[in-house]
C-alpha cells in the first residue's frame, strides 16, 4: 500500500468540530462530577469515594487511571517510529500488573486507610515515615503530571493547528485549570466516574480504529507489518534493537527502562490509592483482575495502531506534525475516518489526560493533607472537615506546579516521561512497601534510608541525564550538564534503594514493636480490622 498524502494543513479545517466535541465532553463530565460530589460529606467520601465502588467498577477506573496519555499517544507514536522497541513499553506496563496483583494489592487494601503512608507507618514511627512517604508521593505525582500536561499540549496543538510555544503553553494552562475544578468539586467519587467513562470510551474508540486498520489489510497482521516495513523502507522496524540495540549504553538503558516499568506500577501512589475505594479485599482482588484484562486488551491494540500509523501515515509526517511522536494516533484517526473520527479520538485522548491528572492530583493532595497535615502537623487531632479543606487548597498548589512543569516538558515523548515517574516510584516506594509487608525485622531507619536514598538517587540521576540536557531532544536544549549516560535511572536507583533499606535496618540499634508487627501481618493477610472488612 502506498503512503497516503495526509496533509497537515487539512487538520485546520476541523478546528471548530474538534472544539465542539471537546466542549460537549467537558460539560457532560462536569455534570457527572457535580452529581457525584453531593455525597462528599466525610474524609472517606472525599479520599476513597466512601468505599462504595464494586470490583468491576474500580477495575475499570484503574484501567482509566493507568491508560494515560502515555499509553495512547506516546506508545502508539513510539511503535510507529521505533517499531518493536516501542512495543516494549506496552509489554512492560502490562507485566507490571502481575507484580501489583501478587505482591501488594490485597495486602495494602487490608492494612491501609487512605494512602500508602498508612501502610508504611503502621508498625514504624509515624512522623518521620509519613513525611518521607508524602514527599515521595508528591515527587512521583509531579513527574507523572508532567507527562500528562505534555500530552495535552501535543494533542491540542495538533487539533487546533497551534505550533508556537505560547499557544501550546496556553493549552496546558486550560487543562490544568479544568483538572483543578474536577478535583475540587468531585473528590475521589467524581474522579472515579470520569475515569470509568473515559476508560470505556478509550478502549471502544481504540478497538474501532484497530478493526478499521486490520480491515484495510484484509485482517492479515502480516500484511500490516509488511506495509509498515515498506513505508519505513526499513525491515528493522519489525526487529528488536532499532532504538535500544545501537550500543552498549542503549542496551543498558533498555534494561533500566524494563526494571522501572515492571516494578514501578506496584508503587505508583495514585494506583495504590484506588484499592481503598472498594469495601473488601475480595473486591480489591477483583479490581486488579478486571483491570489486567482491560489493560492487556488495550496494549495489544497499541501494536496494531502503532504499525498502522507507520504504514498509513508514515513516520516522516508524524515527526513533522505539531505534536511530534505523540501525534501518531490522532493522525491515523484522521486518515481513517476524517474529521469526525479525529474529533472523537482526540476528545477521548483529552478525557484521558483530564481523568489521569485528576487522579494524580487528588492522590498528591490526600497525601499532603492526610499524612503531613493531619498526622504530623496536627498530630492526629485534626477535624476531618479541616483535613479536606487542606486537601482542597493543596489541589490548587499542585495544579499550578503541574502547569508550570508541563509548559517546560512540552514536546517530550509522554511515554518516556511516564517511564521516569515509574523509576522514581520503584526507587522511592517499592522497597519500603515490600520490606514493610514481608520483613519482620524492618525498622524506621531502614524505611527512611530506602525512601530518601531511592528518591534522591532517582531524581539526581534524571537531573544529570540526557533527558534534561545535552541532546537535541532534551528539556533544556541549550545546556549540557549531563554526566549520567542513561535516560532512565532505574538500574542504579532501584537496587540502591533495596540495599539502603536492608543496610539501614541491619545497622539500626532500635527495634520496632513486635506486637504491632504481628497485628500488621494478621491484618494484611486476613483483613481483620481493615476498613469495612466484611467478607473474605
Amino acid at each position: 500500500m502506498s503512503l497516503p498524502t495526509v496533509q497537515l494543513s487539512a487538520l485546520k479545517d476541523t478546528t471548530l468540530l474538534n472544539m465542539g466535541i471537546f466542549a460537549a465532553f467537558v460539560l457532560v463530565t462536569l455534570v457527572i462530577v457535580i452529581r457525584a460530589s453531593r455525597n462528599n460529606k466525610t474524609a472517606a467520601d472525599y479520599y476513597a469515594a466512601g468505599r462504595s465502588f464494586t470490583g468491576s467498577q474500580n477495575g475499570t477506573a484503574i484501567a482509566g487511571d493507568y491508560l494515560s496519555a502515555a499509553s495512547f499517544l506516546g506508545i502508539t507514536g513510539a511503535i510507529a517510529i521505533n517499531g518493536y522497541d516501542g512495543f516494549l513499553y506496552s509489554i512492560g506496563f502490562l507485566v507490571a500488573w502481575l507484580v501489583a496483583l501478587l505482591l501488594v494489592a490485597e495486602l495494602l487494601r487490608n492494612t491501609g486507610k487512605f494512602t500508602m503512608a498508612d501502610v508504611l507507618s503502621f508498625r514504624l514511627r509515624q512522623r518521620p515515615v509519613r513525611i518521607a512517604a508524602a514527599l515521595s508521593t508528591l515527587a512521583v505525582c509531579f513527574f507523572y503530571l508532567l507527562a500528562q500536561m505534555a500530552g495535552a499540549g501535543s494533542l491540542i496543538s495538533l487539533l487546533l493547528g497551534i505550533s508556537d510555544w505560547g499557544g501550546q503553553a496556553l493549552v496546558i494552562v486550560v487543562v490544568g485549570v479544568l483538572m483543578i475544578v474536577y478535583v475540587l468539586i468531585g473528590g475521589m467519587k467524581g474522579t472515579t466516574w470520569v475515569q470509568i467513562i473515559k476508560a470505556v470510551l478509550l478502549i471502544a474508540g481504540a478497538a474501532v480504529m484497530t478493526l478499521w486498520v486490520l480491515a484495510s489489510y484484509g485482517f492479515n497482521l502480516s500484511a500490516l507489518l509488511g506495509g509498515a516495513a515498506d513505508a519505513a523502507q526499513n525491515p528493522a522496524v519489525l526487529n528488536p534493537g532499532l532504538q535500544y540495540g545501537k550500543s552498549a549504553t542503549t542496551k543498558l538503558d533498555f534494561v533500566s527502562l524494563a526494571l522501572a516499568l515492571v516494578l514501578g506500577t506496584a508503587a505508583l501512589p495514585h494506583v495504590l490509592m484506588r484499592f481503598y475505594t472498594v469495601p473488601t479485599a475480595k473486591e480489591a482482588r477483583k479490581s486488579v483482575v478486571w483491570a489486567i484484562w482491560l489493560i492487556g486488551a488495550f496494549y495489544l491494540i497499541t501494536l496494531v495502531l502503532g504499525y498502522g500509523a507507520a504504514s498509513m501515515v508514515g513516520a516522516d509526517l508524524i515527526k513533522k506534525a505539531p505534536g511530534g511522536v505523540n501525534s501518531a494516533a490522532p493522525l491515523l484517526a484522521f486518515h481513517l475516518g476524517g474529521p469526525l473520527l479525529l474529533g472523537f479520538i482526540s476528545a477521548v485522548a483529552f478525557a484521558t489526560i483530564l481523568a489521569v491528572v485528576a487522579g494524580l492530583t487528588i492522590t498528591a493532595a490526600a497525601s499532603f493533607a492526610h499524612d503531613i497535615y493531619a498526622n504530623v502537623i496536627a498530630k492526629g487531632k485534626s477535624d476531618p472537615a479541616q483535613e479536606v479543606k487542606v486537601a482542597r487548597r493543596t489541589v490548587v498548589v499542585i495544579g499550578v506546579l503541574a502547569i508550570v512543569g508541563g509548559v517546560f516538558a512540552n514536546g517530550q515523548n509522554v511515554a518516556f516521561l511516564v517511564a521516569l515517574a515509574f523509576a522514581v516510584a520503584a526507587s522511592a516506594n517499592l522497597p519500603t512497601i515490600i520490606y514493610s509487608l514481608f520483613w519482620k525485622r524492618f525498622t524506621t531507619q531502614g524505611a527512611l534510608w530506602s525512601m530518601y536514598g531511592g528518591l534522591t538517587a532517582a531524581v539526581v540521576l534524571i537531573a544529570f541525564s540526557p533527558v534534561v540536557s545535552g541532546t537535541k531532544t532534551s528539556m533544556i536544549q541549550n545546556a549540557d550538564f549531563a554526566w549520567f549516560p542513561l535516560s532512565n535511572p532505574g538500574i542504579i536507583s532501584i537496587p540502591l534503594a533495596f540495599f539502603l533499606g536492608w543496610l539501614g535496618t541491619v545497622l539500626d540499634r532500635r527495634t520496632e514493636d513486635p506486637a504491632k508487627q504481628a497485628e500488621m501481618e494478621v491484618r494484611s493477610l486476613t483483613g481483620v480490622g481493615a476498613e469495612k472488612a466484611v467478607d473474605h
